[in-house]
């Protein structure tokens, strides 16, 4: 069996690691040393594609199909808030598929994000090939704590795509705990929390560490939060600038607005260190006469911090409710680690230490570090070490619609994986024969109120007997395992009579759509090599429903 390598597949940049004869992780770098691989693709007008650096470099003079942040996408309806602001920046166009997921275009063609992905999946996959001299099929590859079950299944058909086997698909801050070694540090319990902030997602995740094993108390966090908002908001200030002064939209001009957006995010970069840096940008556009607009403009890291305020202020929230969710106080958090290259920004570190009352961790390369984790449980399930456990939970509520628009939960969100739970309904119309229990992910606050984020498949109980509304009861189990399938029994109590299915996550593309792209690459692939060798070198479906209510706690009439 080839080796298991850990792959973190990130927003910005994304790096792979591997245990290394000693069985510790190593990150593995490219022949020209860089140990992480910028997650951007880039397809030639004749469609040859370019990935990692050489695509970055490409955006200036090929914006239109140059493609980057696509983990904001995979997984993603295109009408979502964070999709449509994503989609009026960016250079490339962001499309809806037949389903209604965001897609992009490049060359007149649809892609789909999965697609992108798995280009950047195959070329840090080359980089392993590369580094340990024989072949590799199999991965580990993290997600953000808060991807729900249509991202990672969407990650696990970019896996597929790119050649790969999908051992497992593991959190970013239970991976990164892996690789802070919080497990070795002493023996006892202890209560930690990791707090990722990434290019394009904000995770906190809260865990207890008892003798190798990790029992992930709760998650929160926010899948549409990263250091690319930082970046956008800098550059929506200069565009901003731009026009009030010269009257110049630079948003409809490409070119400009890539060497705009990489000088933005050089800028933060630079402020994390500094309290000051400055933009030079010569020949950036042309003015209303033709004349070169030369922009300069200086930043310090307090206009930076104004600019963000809103976005510093939501990170408090998903901190608060997870420690609300798992029962904790800030002061029981005995360790803070920080993941993620946004958290070198200092007042991300400041607001991390006034919500948990202490410094945080940063002992490790938060750009690295996820993928170490990642190599050292691909070890675990390997069997090449055996020093640590994990214990995951879901990161949603589970339940079903009630009525028209209501929520009625099932699984809690944080149940410890595997679970099943019993919820008890009853009918809502007189001589009632058939009930279409829908099956929903959501989050449901605490004054009762829900925001259904996707609907993950439904179960139909026919041949119920008859009687008055609310007369007949049927008992809902719902049972998810630590690959997130649910499988779902309804049963009517008087007669026995039951309706199951089995739902498995569903990424947005289909089975055969995923072969299909599979094959099609391989085509593409022989046809080059051809080339070179010449030259030398769904079904539709739509029933009638009726809603059920909760006995206990019945729903008013409209």
């Amino acid at each position: 069996m080839s080796r298991i390598i850990g792959i973190d597949l990130g927003t910005t940049n994304s790096c792979v690691a591997v245990l290394d004869e000693k069985g510790v992780p190593q990150t593995l770098a490219q022949p020209d040393g860089e140990r992480t691989t910028p997650s951007w693709v880039s397809w030639s007008p004749q469609n040859q594609i370019t990935v990692g650096s050489r695509a970055r470099r490409q955006a200036v003079t090929n914006p239109s199909a140059t493609v980057y942040g696509a983990k904001r996408l995979i997984g993603r309806k295109v009408n979502a808030d964070d999709v449509s602001w994503f989609a009026r920046l960016a250079p490339f166009r962001i499309v809806a598929a037949p389903n209604g997921d965001a897609w992009v275009r490049i060359n007149g063609q649809p892609v789909s994000p999965q697609e992108v992905a798995a280009h950047v999946l195959r070329a840090v996959r080359k980089v392993a090939e590369d580094a340990l001299g024989e072949p590799v099929t199999r991965a580990i590859v993290t997600v953000p704590a808060y991807f729900d079950d249509a991202q990672r299944q969407a990650t696990r058909d970019a896996g597929s795509i790119a050649g790969l086997d999908v051992v497992r698909i593991l959190n970013e801050p239970t991976a990164a705990a892996l690789a802070y070694g919080a497990h070795r540090v002493r023996e006892g319990r202890r209560i930690i929390a990791v707090f990722d902030l990434g290019g394009g997602t904000f995770d906190i995740s809260l865990m207890s560490v008892d003798n190798g094993i990790f029992e992930v108390l709760a998650t929160g966090g926010d899948s549409a939060l990263g250091g690319e908002d930082w970046d956008r908001r800098i550059l929506e200030r200069i565009v901003d600038e731009v026009f009030d002064q010269y009257r110049v939209d630079l948003t409809g001009i490409p070119m400009a607005m890539s060497r705009l957006r990489e000088a933005c995010e050089n800028a933060k970069k630079a402020l994390s260190a500094a309290s000051e840096t400055t933009i030079q940008l010569a020949f950036l556009a042309n003015d209303q006469h033709g004349a070169p607009i030369n922009y300069e403009r200086t930043l310090t890291r307090d206009q930076i911090d104004a600019y963000t305020k809103d976005l510093l202020e939501r990170l408090e929230a998903p901190c608060k409710r997870a420690l609300s969710d798992a029962g904790l106080e800030a002061a029981q958090i005995e360790e803070v680690l920080l993941v993620g290259g946004m958290t070198r920004w200092p007042t991300v570190q400041a607001i991390v230490e006034r919500i948990f009352g202490r410094k945080p961790s940063k002992g490790a390369n938060p750009d690295e570090v996820v993928a170490l984790g990642a190599a050292q449980y691909a070890g675990i399930l390997a069997g090449e070490a055996d020093d640590a456990a994990l214990l995951d939970v879901t990161p949603h509520d589970i339940g079903i619609k009630v009525g028209d628009s209501a929520f009625a939960v099932v699984v809690p969100r944080n149940s410890m994986l595997p679970v099943r739970a019993r919820r008890l309904f009853a009918t809502t119309s007189e001589n009632q024969t058939f009930v279409t229990i829908e099956l929903w992910q959501g989050d449901a606050s605490e004054d009762g109120a829900a925001q259904l984020k996707r609907k993950l498949g439904q179960v139909i109980l026919d041949d119920l007997p008859t009687g008055s509304a609310g007369s007949v009861r049927v008992e809902l189990v719902v049972t998810v395992d630590v690959e997130s399938i649910l499988s779902v029994t309804a049963r009517e109590l008087r007669t026995g009579r039951e309706a199951s299915v089995t739902i498995r996550p569903s990424g947005g593309l289909s089975q055969r759509e995923v072969v299909e792209i599979i094959a099609r690459r391989r085509r593409e692939t022989h046809s080059v090599l051809s080339h070179l060798s010449e030259a030398g070198g769904a079904v539709r479906v739509t029933t009638r429903e009726h809603a059920l209510s909760e006995p206990d706690d019945p729903l008013p009439k409209k």
